[in-house]
């Protein structure tokens, strides 16, 4: 799991660059202002995650189930919260009908949330604070 938690890390990270970039420079032309912030919601939630479980899968080896659903909750809710506002922002770009991907975002945020949570709970429960 530690390695796969790199991975991501790695994955999420050199993608947010290349999706920030591209809203920087291709996509300002042609999205709106709301659309723009949003897509740029989505590399920052991105970015931010990727640094978290980059310092996650340095810190901790993921051995026990706690770490485990930890590092999953934060690699499944910022997949399903970025990637659904990318999809959400170039919608009308693509010619697409993706308001189904309105609910994933929120599901994709609350899983981000539980991970921070799961954090705490491993924080509390694992380490040794004096």
């Amino acid at each position: 799991m530690k390695q796969i938690v790199l991975v991501v890390a790695s994955v999420y990270g050199a993608l947010s660059v290349v999706f920030g970039a591209l809203g920087a420079h291709a996509l300002k032309k042609i999205l709106t202002e709301s659309q723009l912030q949003s897509f740029e919601t989505g590399v920052k939630y991105q970015m931010y995650h990727a640094i978290v479980l980059l310092v996650l899968g340095l810190f901790f080896n993921f051995e026990t189930r706690l770490q485990s659903s930890m590092g999953w909750m934060f690699i499944t809710g910022v997949f399903l919260f970025s990637l659904s506002i990318y999809l959400l922002s170039l919608s009308s770009v693509l010619g697409l009908n993706l308001r189904f991907l309105g609910p994933v975002t929120p599901l994709g945020g609350l899983l981000m949330i539980l991970g921070w949570i799961f954090l705490l709970a491993v924080i509390v429960k694992e380490l040794p604070i004096k």
